[in-house]
């Protein structure tokens, strides 16, 4: 039944992360990785091998913000799905706000899904564990020492209020 979901078929409602101009830094650390790779071939000086690999690393944190086809976060009629996390079934979810965080000269929105539930029932799938490839890439999700989910917003292809309105009315909706 619901076992056999996967982060990749889950259906309902999902978003994904926003195709921008944003994630251009992401090609740029990666060509810049090439370039200082091929610098530290040609010269031998291992200073440009720190540098090759700090850019690497930065490109490889940030790779999933350039899947734009796979399924994020969402909802369906089993809970609220997260990537890496996993699906939060409907009744092990207390609140769900849409918060505005000001950071420095821009302002940033947040989900926050509180759980009134520990999280080994509240989950109905757990998709925490990841393949070793995936372990130092950027999760969508935080959560801290209160039980509060946390997922920052401004990635995604729909507006926060969009999403924050699409996945209360189905948690009014199917928590009933």
């Amino acid at each position: 039944m619901v076992a056999s979901l996967d982060e990749g078929n889950v259906g309902g409602y999902s978003v994904v992360y926003g195709r921008e101009d944003i994630y251009f830094p992401v090609y740029i650390t990666a060509a810049l990785a090439a370039i200082f790779l091929t610098a530290t071939w040609i010269t031998g000086a291992l200073y440009w091998l720190a540098l090759a690999v700090t850019a690497a690393a930065f490109t490889y944190y940030n790779i999933p913000l350039l899947e734009t086809g796979r399924p994020t976060i969402g909802a369906n009629q089993y809970g609220v799905f997260i990537q890496a996390f996993g699906l939060i079934r409907w009744r092990a979810i207390a609140q769900i706000d849409l918060v505005e965080i000001a950071e420095r000269a821009m302002t940033v929105h947040e989900l926050q899904i509180a759980l009134n539930a520990p999280l080994g029932s509240a989950l109905v799938a757990d998709w925490r564990k990841r393949p070793a490839y995936r372990l130092a890439m950027r999760l969508p999700w935080r959560m801290d020492h209160r039980g509060v989910v946390r997922i920052n917003l401004e990635p995604f292809d729909r507006p926060p209020d969009e999403i924050h309105r699409t996945i209360l009315r189905m948690w009014r909706y199917y928590r009933s």
